[in-house]
């Protein structure tokens, strides 16, 4: 089943939060990112042995910690909106991805679409598409995938949804993109043809996604 997206509002997070303390927790950590976001960012330095790397913002500790105090239900509402509240910037979110657990990581790639213009990030949503983690790569064929993977990685992860069923409701623009895609509806049919080949069932989802194409083919 798909998990639909988080609430992108402060009363929309706090309503889904389970206890007074939970919604205490929240407004001291959007204080931190708030803070953070008004703060002038120091230089960027490289640790060696004498000296040591700054420690993390308070925002990022809380981040990590999101689930433990807000539950596992509503940590990526919380999370996706620390990074908003902090205006986390590309080398910021690229080092909450790679350190970070799943959920963690998908907050990331769920938050990609409001603090980042460019395909800076797009090195973050390729990784998400080489794992099997089904939440993971259906929060990286959102609105980010949509608007910066070229044609040629867009239609691989269309593919990828289908091979890990993740319902393609999921990918973003998905009409807009695919209309008129002849490669993609080659693509389509070639997997059609070798799902009947073996006797398997061919998702609707395979057969809506090459109605959208628009393109004739010899589909089984």
């Amino acid at each position: 089943m798909l998990t639909p997206p988080p609430p992108r509002t402060r009363a929309g997070v706090e309503a889904r939060l389970p206890d007074d303390h939970a919604r205490a927790w929240f407004a001291d950590a959007l204080a931190d990112a708030a803070r953070a976001a008004a703060q002038e960012a120091p230089p960027a330095r490289a640790a060696t042995p004498q000296t040591p790397p700054a420690p993390r913002p308070a925002w990022q500790l809380r981040f990590v910690t999101a689930g433990r105090h807000c539950g596992r239900d509503a940590a990526d509402a919380v999370r996706v909106l620390l990074l908003t509240e902090a205006r986390a910037g590309t080398e910021t979110l690229t080092r909450l991805y790679r350190e970070g657990s799943a959920a963690e990581r998908r907050a990331v790639l769920l938050a990609l679409p409001s603090l980042v213009d460019g395909p800076q990030a797009v090195p973050l949503v390729d990784d998400a598409l080489r794992t099997h983690d089904t939440r993971l790569i259906a929060a990286a064929v959102g609105p980010y995938a949509a608007a910066h993977l070229t044609p040629h990685a867009w239609r691989h992860a269309v593919l990828k949804c289908l091979f890990t069923g993740v319902p393609l409701t999921a990918v973003a623009d998905l009409a807009r993109r695919a209309a008129g895609d002849a490669d993609l509806a080659r693509m389509l049919a070639a997997l059609a043809a070798e799902r009947t080949a073996a006797g398997r069932d061919v998702p609707r989802d395979l057969h809506h996604a090459l109605t959208l194409t628009g393109v004739p083919t010899e589909e089984p």
